[in-house]
């Protein structure tokens, strides 16, 4: 008896002991703050680069989420401290504009500074879009400027509006979500901002957009259960939802309307009038 339990006693030190050596054997994975993300630009400086990434595979004409890296080649690692902020710009022949734009953060991620521009229209062979970047670098202030290409959807569809409201004021309006729309009701994300000027582009808070999805190709049929945007002074964004009951071609005709429920752009979709002259457009 006395011999079982010696052996008892053994076996249960040898588990004991294999647990620990197999938890100390565990190996610690990296997560990539940047998986799935394509790099679509890395600019190489003496002593770092700068690397762009986004969720497409160009920059294109409405909203892009991008996120950038500064990589210190002294060290080989990732900045965490860079304090970035961006402004972008187009050149065009006779004049020079911004856009609507976040702020850069790396709250989610200390290497990863994030952020979005809505570009209102695209380059070609004599204009262009830039983006200055300033950023710290072991202590020293860093200024660069970055030529970009901005291109059409490639799908063709609109997802950026720029009009005039019958306030007088011009307006930027940008389909931000749903990236992959289902037959179902859909979380609905939109941006609008109003341009002061060529350089300042203000976030419009508290208007209304209502939304009413038609089927151009079948009969322009729209569907139950969706809700006009409206705004969200957390995200800064305007949230509703859109209902899509089958796959196709969708106008998503939209109106915009001010605090007072004054309509500034757009109209309703009826027999006589089958579109609004404000929309977006979804195919999938």
């Amino acid at each position: 008896m006395k011999k079982l339990k010696y052996i008892f006693a053994i076996l249960i030190l040898s588990i004991t002991f294999g647990s620990c050596s197999d938890d100390n054997d565990e190996v610690i994975v990296e997560s990539n703050p940047v998986e799935g993300l394509n790099k679509i630009y890395e600019f190489s400086e003496a002593d770092h680069t700068v690397e762009i990434y986004s969720e497409k595979t160009a920059l294109e004409v409405g909203y892009n989420e991008i996120s950038i890296r500064i990589k210190d080649m002294a060290s080989n690692k990732y900045v965490t401290n860079a304090e970035a902020s961006w402004m972008p710009m187009m050149h065009m022949e006779t004049m020079e504009h911004s856009a609507p734009h976040s702020m850069l953060t790396n709250s989610e991620e200390s290497s990863v500074y994030k952020g979005y521009i809505v570009f209102q229209m695209p380059g070609n062979d004599t204009e262009y879009w830039d983006f200055t970047l300033n950023y710290n670098l072991n202590g020293q202030a860093m200024t660069e400027t970055h030529q970009i290409s901005v291109t059409q959807p490639i799908d063709g569809l609109k997802k950026v509006q720029v009009f005039m409201g019958s306030d007088d004021n011009r307006y930027i309006l940008a389909y931000v979500n749903p990236k992959a729309p289902q037959v179902a009701i859909n979380d609905f994300q939109a941006v609008l901002y109003k341009m002061e000027n060529m350089m300042t582009f203000p976030v419009v808070e508290n208007f209304k957009v209502t939304v009413d999805p038609r089927m151009p190709g079948m009969g322009n049929h729209s569907s139950p259960n969706n809700q006009d945007l409206t705004y969200d002074a957390a995200t800064k964004m305007y949230n509703g939802k859109l209902s899509l009951t089958m796959t196709g071609y969708w106008k998503i005709n939209l109106k915009l309307q001010n605090e007072s429920n004054e309509v500034l752009k757009g109209e309703d979709v009826t027999e006589a009038n089958p579109e609004s002259s404000l929309y977006f457009e979804l195919e999938f």
